[in-house]
């Protein structure tokens, strides 16, 4: 049993990390604050029944919101060729171009894989983490993280197209 009191000591040490893991799940800070918000609301109401260490079980909730607002909201959006608005570069994490086609390379990665990247290569846990929040298998999220290497790697806006073609198997 925690007492709910640690609660907000917990949430001003953990949050810059949370708010940087959101961040990386949805690729928008205003999306991203919504989504810590939420998930932390919900840990809040569970705060007492959390045992040893909140860690993996604040991150789990983090994810699985972020999924499910990707299955209810974001479906009905409808995207454009030209956005109404001019965008403006995010300082925030020091982007290079080299990043910001990274970037958008993991952004067209579907939910789950990218969720596998993110806590796999960024958090830095290990496979059996992983799935415990993603609550799958250690190979599911080993053919995910594999999937979604294998789709970065033949990726055009990020790999020259030469090297995609060979990585496709097209050029002899």
């Amino acid at each position: 049993m925690r007492d709910k009191s640690e609660f907000v000591t917990y949430v001003e040490a953990r949050s810059p990390r949370l708010l940087r893991t959101a961040y990386l799940l949805c690729r928008d800070w205003t999306q991203a604050e919504d989504l810590l918000q939420t998930a932390l609301v919900r840990v809040w109401r569970a705060w007492g029944r959390i045992s040893e260490s909140p860690d993996a079980y604040v991150t789990k909730v983090l994810v699985n919101t972020h999924l499910s607002w990707r299955r209810r909201f974001w479906h009905r959006e409808l995207p454009t060729d030209a956005p109404p608005d001019t965008a403006v570069p995010d300082d925030r994490m020091g982007m290079t171009d080299e990043r910001a086609m990274l970037w958008a390379a993991l952004g067209r990665l579907p939910p789950r894989q990218r969720a596998v990247l993110v806590l796999r290569y960024f958090e830095d846990l290990p496979e059996s983490a992983v799935a415990e929040i993603l609550n799958c298998s250690i190979g599911t999220v080993k053919s995910q993280s594999s999937k979604a290497l294998a789709k970065l790697r033949i990726d055009p806006q990020i790999t020259p197209p030469a090297v995609a073609s060979h990585l496709r198997g097209e050029l002899g």
